[in-house]
């Protein structure tokens, strides 16, 4: 910009001293015309970091995703190219699925034998109930039947004294209460461990062995899932719209879960464009600003942007504390410089850029609206010139 207004400069000192002569050339007219562009274009230059900041290095840049198979496995389909346009959505690769296939009918049986289980399980709750009711029937008959024996025996006793009973029959009614003692000790028993096994129950009420029998079953649910989750990861989708660059998955290889060594790296289609500014000039750049943009892809091309943001925090801001701390940022940013995204605009939403493209332009801010359309103007003459130097060449 500045050879242009020094170029239209020098054509009218041209026409003035030494075309028309219209003024004399001398010591003081010559300094003058050498002074008036040094102050001239020192103030420009001063005012345009403010109200126009310009930056020669603006940036192309994509999201760069390595692609690391989830899954160990062979693989037996790869139905891309690298370098090629792919849709989110299509297929990458694809890994042999036997293995996990097993494994979830694997765990399909086991839920199915587990639920058998808790069949079972609340089958034998519904019988222990009926046991703790024989037991406890069975051991009010015994008692009752204790309680004659007791009485007979006493009679029976009360008769060998006095010599009018058997000495036999009141040996035989001690043996008869004996032999009831013993079933009311095994009845009681038995109606103490029915209670026991009843009472076995969680705080939410369940009975403990259908509830164990339950937690297995939600335990293989987990796993079952877990086996589906890896057998959907056998084939690997496209997570958006872009390209594939280093492939080295080929059919027969083993795909490995190695985060260190990607099997491929996707290219998205989604860019950021990032001006480089000092920081003294980004002092008056906003969010929603206007910014205008030549790239060296499309000579004398002038494509409208809008400032999305600034990226406030860079490498420089980082110390490596206690660990490696890698420098942030997705390009190396020159010192003492920040990066301000910004977004095609109208009629240039959706014009191709290629990753790595290269171009310069400026931000207009929201002063100086003299020097911005002064700007603008500079701005497209001098694209066009780019133009056409390149055609001539």
């Amino acid at each position: 910009m500045e050879a242009i207004l020094l170029g239209i400069y020098a054509f009218f000192v041209w026409l003035i001293f030494f075309k028309f002569k219209w003024l004399p050339w001398n010591i003081v007219s010559q300094v003058i015309t050498i002074t008036l562009p040094i102050v001239g274009l020192t103030m420009l230059i001063l005012l345009l970091n403010i109200v126009a900041p310009s930056s020669h290095d603006i940036r192309v840049i994509n999201y760069v995703v390595p692609i690391n198979p989830p899954v160990r496995g062979l693989v037996t389909e790869v139905p891309i190219e690298p370098n090629q346009p792919i849709k989110k959505g299509e297929v990458l690769f694809k890994v042999d699925p036997t293995p996990y296939e097993i494994m979830v009918r694997n765990c399909e049986a086991q839920i199915a034998q587990l639920k058998v289980q808790l069949l079972t399980a609340e089958a034998n709750s519904r019988n222990l109930q009926e046991s703790l009711k024989g037991a406890t029937g069975q051991k009010d008959a015994i008692e009752s039947k204790l309680k004659l024996s007791r009485l007979r025996m006493q009679q029976y006793k009360e008769l060998a004294e006095t010599g009018a009973g058997n000495k036999f029959d009141h040996e035989q009614a001690q043996a008869d209460v004996q032999n009831l003692e013993g079933q009311l000790a095994s009845t009681v028993a038995a109606e103490s461990q029915a209670k026991e096994k009843l009472g076995a129950r969680t705080p939410e009420g369940e009975q403990d062995e259908i509830a164990n029998v339950k937690a297995q079953i939600a335990r293989a649910d987990a796993q079952l899932a877990d086996a589906k989750w890896e057998l959907s990861q056998t084939t690997y989708y496209a997570p958006a719209n872009g390209t594939v660059v280093a492939l080295t998955l080929r059919p027969g290889a083993m795909a490995v879960p190695l985060p260190m060594s990607p099997a491929m790296n996707f290219i998205e289609d989604e860019q950021w464009i990032l001006a480089i500014y000092h920081q003294n000039e980004v002092r008056k750049i906003k969010p929603g600003q206007e910014a205008e943009v030549a790239f060296e892809m499309y000579p004398g091309r002038i494509v409208k942007c809008k400032v999305d943001s600034i990226m406030w925090a860079t490498a420089l801001g980082q110390l490596p504390i206690g660990t490696m701390n890698p420098a942030g940022g997705v390009a190396p940013v020159p010192p003492n410089c920040l990066a301000v995204r910004l977004l095609p605009d109208a009629r240039d939403k959706d014009i191709f850029l290629a990753a790595g493209a290269h171009g310069a332009g400026a931000v207009f801010t929201d002063s100086g609206h003299a020097i911005q359309i002064l700007r603008k103007v500079l701005v497209r003459v001098s694209a066009k010139l780019d133009w056409l130097i390149l055609k001539m060449h």
